[in-house]
């Protein structure tokens, strides 16, 4: 259990926000704790740090329900906001939420707007942070020994510290196509001929018609949608390298000959793109996980998880929310642990949260990485409580987009690419058990883990992944 939960709610007006870098003019703001404002102890300690980026001149505001017109005028009023985009996704609809959120412009800097919100008829108000994936790039697949993270001590060839998964695909556990996982990220080459196979498309659309077929609020996504660029077009060429790298891990076609294979040779991913050029928003992490969180409930899928191999920011209710509203589906939200501060040195999430992945939601498995060797990644974060298991991280191979646009491979290192391992043992575990719930598949992994001596009192399991008898 972690130790972690930051629920909003200790008054009218609660508010978790955190110190932080504001991109345009990197000036560091603070909010004092006072009359109407709840600052938790995380939030405080967090404050003191800073570091966190986010939106200038945007706030989220969750207006308590049924609020009148004219009282959230006046609310606006107070920093001359003005309304960017009213947030009502079908997730939260689906779930009760009758108001949803409102994305606010304001001329003033954000901590200052959320502070003359106070007494306000609003339920909270934060930040719209930025984050950004969790992987750093290095150079040199099954065969010839560069696919260390699939292997295991009696694979051939052989490491100890994989994650197995070559045991389990000898054992004839390859995955299933009527398993989905929802990969919220850069976007994801559909057409790489290691990934083609495995690319979910939308049962309920017809391709290129312009019409909103399965009536989910989005013309013709076919294979996802892009939150970052707010179309259809899930790959927009070689900057959606990350989110096409941690795809091939996950479920990069295995048998076939050539390239990669991921530890779930058959699946079905859905690409829910909210990772651009400058990263990515709350606002569109949010959209994104009710993409996916509506998906399953519109088609009847089984999608059992969500890889989330990104971070930063400070504590979000309108986030830790549409995760619960995941989690109430039954979805796994399986997020990388991050890759430590500007100094890429891995720090320890207990005294310092990394978002999303230190939230208190029960769907969260938190991932750290680890080396060949067995070594905790240098850049890898750890966190007896905060942190639930390692899997490989260092120099993991996988798919790429080339410059030109075919199908390519590389090496990649970060907890964005231990993250994906553990994605697709979910998607794994899932096949071979059709019938397990999300605790289920999470009680699996973390049971099943190997103990490690560089994990131990690093993470909740105190080991690494392994799907041997998944």
């Amino acid at each position: 259990m972690k130790n972690l939960n930051l629920r909003a709610g200790k008054s009218a007006f609660a508010v978790a926000v955190l110190s932080a870098l504001v991109l345009t003019g990197c000036e560091k703001e603070t909010l004092p704790e006072s009359e109407g404002f709840v600052v938790s102890q995380e939030t405080q300690a967090a404050a003191s740090r800073g570091g966190q980026h986010f939106v200038a001149n945007e706030v989220l505001v969750k207006f308590k329900s049924g609020v009148a017109a004219n009282a959230r005028a006046a609310a606006l009023a107070r920093i001359s906001g003005t309304v960017k985009e009213k947030i009502h996704t079908k997730a939260m609809e689906r779930f009760g939420d009758r108001e949803g959120l409102v994305l606010v412009h304001t001329p003033l800097a954000a901590l200052e707007a959320i502070g003359k919100l106070k007494g306000a008829e609003i339920e909270y108000a934060e930040p719209n942070y930025i984050y950004q994936h969790n992987a750093t790039s290095n150079d040199t697949y099954y065969t010839n020994g560069s696919l260390w993270g699939m292997y295991g001590s009696s694979t051939s060839p052989a490491n100890q510290y994989g994650s197995q998964a070559g045991a389990a695909w000898a054992n004839n556990h390859t995955g299933s196509s009527s398993v989905v996982i929802g990969i919220i990220d850069e976007g994801v080459m559909h057409s790489h001929s290691d990934l083609a196979a495995n690319i979910w498309k939308n049962p309920g659309e017809v391709a290129a018609n312009g019409v909103d077929d399965d009536g989910n609020g989005y013309i013709d996504d076919v294979y996802g949608w892009d939150f970052d660029g707010n179309n259809n077009s899930t790959f927009d060429g070689s900057q959606d390298d990350h989110g096409t790298h941690v795809a091939g891990t996950i479920g990069g076609v295995g048998g076939n000959g050539t390239g990669v294979a991921g530890v779930a040779w058959n699946v079905k991913m859905i690409s829910a793109k909210f990772l651009g050029r400058n990263g990515g928003t709350t606002a569109n992490a949010i959209k994104s996980v009710d993409y996916l969180t509506d998906l399953k409930s519109r088609h009847n899928l089984n999608l059992v998880a969500s890889n989330n191999s990104w971070g930063g920011g400070g504590f979000s209710q309108a986030l830790y929310d549409a995760i619960e509203r995941s989690n109430q589906a039954n979805i796994l939200f399986i997020a990388a642990a991050g890759n430590g501060g500007s100094d890429g040195v891995g720090d320890n999430n207990d005294s310092t949260p990394h978002y999303p992945s230190s939230y208190a939601n029960s769907n969260i498995i938190a991932v750290a990485s680890i080396t060949s060797s067995g070594a905790r990644s240098g850049f890898s974060n750890y966190g007896a409580s905060s942190v639930d298991i390692g899997a490989p991280g260092s120099g993991i191979y996988s798919t790429l987009p080339s410059k030109s646009g075919t199908a390519s491979y590389g090496s990649y290192s970060g907890t964005s690419m231990a993250t994906p391992h553990v994605t697709g043992a979910a998607a794994l575990y899932a096949a071979s058990n059709p019938s397990a719930s999300a605790a289920t598949i999470k009680n699996a992994i973390m049971s099943s883990s190997l103990p490690t001596s560089s994990l131990t009192g690093r993470c909740i399991s105190g080991g690494r992944l392994n799907v041997s008898n998944f």
